[in-house]
């Protein structure tokens, strides 16, 4: 349940051999002054002068030196999922390439060649602060003006900082605030809007560590605390020394607490100076299945749902199931006017027409929805919500798939799946609902492979998704959360992997679900199922949660908690949820309001949350495929030389970039602006324009 915590001991930061990081005797010199924050964008590229000269050839990839520690870890996960190319050293690999001056740089076509545009240590004495590796990655940062981070160190003179009892602070940040300096504001952490406060999931452990120390000389700090005594002290800053850069971190994180996602993106942009391949959003979608449909009520005496297999000793229907009302409709509705968000409304025609004939003819719900159809976003979940898999065998619990009499697996036909799909269309065109016919929700992500009963998908499926030009399916990211293609057809339609919320379908008050939700996470001993016991991925509840408190107090936070970590973790990746949770107690709105309210107090206005829609996922996660792969198989060179930056990648694959404001994309004949802005940045997928061979952008000057 939980995504992982720090033990941090209360001791400085150790090298690689295990000894101690000694303190330098002093700053470096030879730097005039501290470059300014504000003027970070401006060291993007050379002044005219430099230009004049030969400029040398920097290539658009990292070096990542690695210990093993979580910090260099994060920051690593951070460069693959936002698709910037790096190199990873491992320290501990005893045949490790030695980095001298022909590891790190060498001549193309007569140009001096820096292979790294950025380079990422463990701290800033990886190699130790004598040693010929560490004398060689110095001359290089200094020839090529490429900047280092210390990704976790301590406080002292040799990066910049006074010790902590010189008026600085040290120990445990579990919930302090930390506060945005007007230099970060500025500078790489200028999408964040001033304060971030440190995680504090579990009382009884320490999630984080941190030494703050005063700056000196040399030293901007980008993030602070308050210092023992007054006055603030920094956590995070650049250290400008000896003709060198480095970023400072003096805080212990990994790659999924909230403080260092929040960080993750300036960190990068600081590295590669503003430019770089790959890019990243804050994501947010929430599907809503099931709409115009009932769902059935969890039943807290036989802890099952009745109507399920499972279910011993229910009447095999149930009875009392939830669906939303007029009210509720007209509650969402104006919830999402008030929050600046639109749902996608995941929906069954077909249930709704067999509901308007079991009740006299008429329903409201359908009608209201209806009536408010522009207001939301629609999504075909098939006419009435069969399984559309194998031809399920009911008479074993857990279920299996039909056979013939040969043993063959027999399988819901393709008329029948090609019927669910265009009858919902058909529905939704004479409601006058726009619907996208390339998106498709199969209920419950059935005629996909469901395991262990069904391994493979219903070999029907692919070509009814090609009769209705069904292009992107939805799929539960938690069994396959890689996006794949269905059928091996060119053009097959492809999979959108969906989170799914522990906001249960089948509950419609919190009691309810805090009365599943514990059966599902308690132990036997305390009346719980046991399967948090017998489940190694999962973790069992201390105790069981007051039915009357449990859902507001312990399961909001927490379901808030994992659907932000989505968010600043750049996965596009839609959420869902079903109509019953907007219904009776209305369970969602508390999480989705905990989430947009976390996010806006965390991020400035120039980085807001990107909703994209079930085919913009499906688009964005092909591409990234396509990128990975061919950054994987070596088959991308970039690399800026002075304004110019040159980008060439494998026909049909689009390329992603980051760069500052001002840049502009050269065209056979003039240039245009750069991508779109987002978090102070412009960014893009991109490519070579018409008679082009190569991405080609034009930098802005200092």
């Amino acid at each position: 349940m939980d995504s992982g915590r720090i033990r941090t001991p209360r001791t400085a930061p150790r090298t690689a051999a295990g000894g101690r990081t000694a303190p330098r005797t002093g700053p470096h010199a030879g730097r005039i002054a501290a470059l300014a924050a504000a003027a970070l964008l401006a060291t993007v590229v050379p002044s005219a002068q430099a230009v004049a000269a030969t400029a040398p050839r920097v290539d658009l990839t990292v070096l990542v030196v690695d210990d093993g520690g979580s910090a260099v870890g994060a920051i690593t996960a951070e460069l693959e999922g936002s698709g910037v190319p790096y190199r990873r050293i491992d320290l501990n690999d005893p045949n490790r390439p030695v980095l001298d001056t022909a590891f790190l740089s060498d001549t193309v076509d007569g140009r001096p060649r820096a292979k790294y545009q950025g380079v990422v240590l463990p701290h800033e004495s990886a190699f130790g602060p004598d040693s010929a590796e560490a004398s060689a990655l110095h001359a290089y940062e200094r020839s090529f003006g490429i900047p280092q981070v210390d990704a976790y160190t301590w406080s002292h003179p040799g990066v910049g900082l006074d010790y902590t009892d010189q008026g600085g602070w040290s120990g445990v940040l579990d919930g302090r605030q930390a506060g945005v300096t007007a230099a970060g504001k500025a500078g790489p952490f200028r999408y964040l809007a001033g304060t971030l406060a440190f995680e504090d999931n579990d009382p009884s452990i320490s999630e984080s560590y941190g030494y703050a120390g005063r700056p000196r000389a040399g030293y901007t700090s980008y993030l602070d605390v308050p210092a023992d005594g007054g006055g603030r002290a920094s956590l995070v800053g650049e250290y400008a020394a000896d003709g060198r850069r480095e970023l400072v971190v003096t805080f212990a994180y990994n790659q999924y607490q909230r403080q260092f996602r929040a960080l993750a993106r300036g960190i990068v942009d600081w590295l590669t100076q503003g430019v770089h391949l790959g890019q990243s959003r804050n994501y947010l979608s929430v599907h809503v299945d099931d709409v115009f449909a009932p769902d059935a009520r969890w039943d807290t005496g036989l802890d099952c749902t009745p109507g399920d297999f499972d279910c011993v000793g229910d009447d095999g229907e149930g009875a009392d199931p939830i669906r939303m009302t007029v009210a509720d409709a007209q509650y969402a509705a104006a919830w999402q006017k008030s929050s600046g968000f639109t749902l996608d409304m995941v929906y069954n025609g077909g249930q709704g027409e067999q509901w308007k004939t079991e009740h006299g003819g008429t329903d409201p719900l359908t009608d209201r929805l209806v009536a408010d159809r522009a207001q939301y976003r629609w999504i075909n979940h098939t006419y009435t919500h069969p399984f559309l898999g194998c031809v399920q065998d009911n008479a074993v619990v857990p279920w299996q798939c039909a056979k013939d009499a040969k043993g063959n697996t027999l399988w819901v036909g393709r008329a029948e799946l090609s019927a669910q799909i265009r009858d919902n269309v058909n529905w939704a065109v004479r409601k006058g609902i726009s619907v996208d016919r390339s998106e498709l929700v199969t209920g419950e992500h059935s005629g996909l492979r469901t395991l262990p009963q069904q391994p493979v998908d219903n070999p029907n499926l692919a070509g009814a998704l090609a009769d209705n030009g069904v292009k992107w399916t939805g799929s539960d990211n938690s069994r396959e959360p890689g996006q794949r293609a269905v059928g091996t057809a060119s053009g097959a339609a492809r999979t959108v992997p969906r989170h799914p919320m522990n906001v249960y379908y089948n509950v419609g008050t919190a009691a309810e679900m805090t009365d599943e939700y514990n059966w599902i996470y308690t132990s036997r001993a305390d009346g719980g199922s046991g399967v948090c016991e017998s489940n190694p991925a999962s973790t069992c509840l201390p105790a069981p949660l007051p039915t009357a408190t449990g859902y507001a107090d312990h399961i909001v936070p927490q379901e808030a908690r994992t659907a932000l970590s989505h968010v600043l973790g750049n996965d596009p990746r839609p959420h869902y949820v079903h109509q019953s949770n907007l219904a009776e107690e209305r369970l969602l709105y508390p999480v989705l309001d905990r989430v947009l309210a976390d996010y806006r107090a965390l991020f400035a206005t120039n980085a807001p949350l990107v909703n994209p829609a079930q085919r913009d996922v499906g688009t964005e996660l092909a591409r990234r495929a396509a990128w990975d792969q061919a950054v994987d198989t070596g088959k991308v060179t970039a690399y800026r030389i002075g304004t110019t930056v040159t980008v060439k990648a494998p026909s049909g694959v689009t390329v992603p970039v980051t760069a500052p404001e001002g840049t502009r994309k050269n065209l056979l004949l003039g240039t245009t602006a750069f991508g779109t802005a987002y978090a102070g940045s412009r960014s893009a997928w991109t490519a070579p324009e018409l008679l082009q061979t190569a991405v080609t952008l034009t930098l802005p000057t200092a």
